[in-house]
């Protein structure tokens, strides 16, 4: 079953709202800009993620350092899974938040 427009759009804002929170909670001096529904977390070192979607397919894309990474969201787990190696949103955010600052945050809800 794949989402409505509607179900996706809420998806996305209500992970990027859950991402603003997480950083916003954070010790990290991150700029958030949330511009047309495309989130950009730019940190200290340069480095920037930058959340964006992708209607036609319904996905969530993520632009890192190292290239582009596309998720469906799992209704099942109720979790956005990247579509190539099937690691969870989370866990993925957990690793490459580290890898930029050597600080570890708490993605689970995502």
């Amino acid at each position: 079953m794949s989402l409505t427009e509607a179900r996706f759009h809420d998806l996305v804002d209500a992970t990027q709202e859950k991402l603003e929170d997480i950083f916003d909670d954070s010790d990290l001096d991150v700029d958030l800009e949330q511009s047309a529904g495309v989130l950009t977390v730019k940190f200290e070192s340069g480095q920037q993620l930058i959340f964006s979607r992708q209607e036609s397919l319904r996905q969530l894309w993520l632009a890192a350092r190292s290239g582009g990474i596309h998720f469906d969201y799992d209704e099942e787990s109720r979790k956005w899974q990247c579509d190539k190696s099937e690691e969870l949103l989370g866990e993925m955010l957990a690793r490459l938040v580290q890898d930029y600052t050597g600080e570890e945050l708490d993605f689970d809800e995502i």
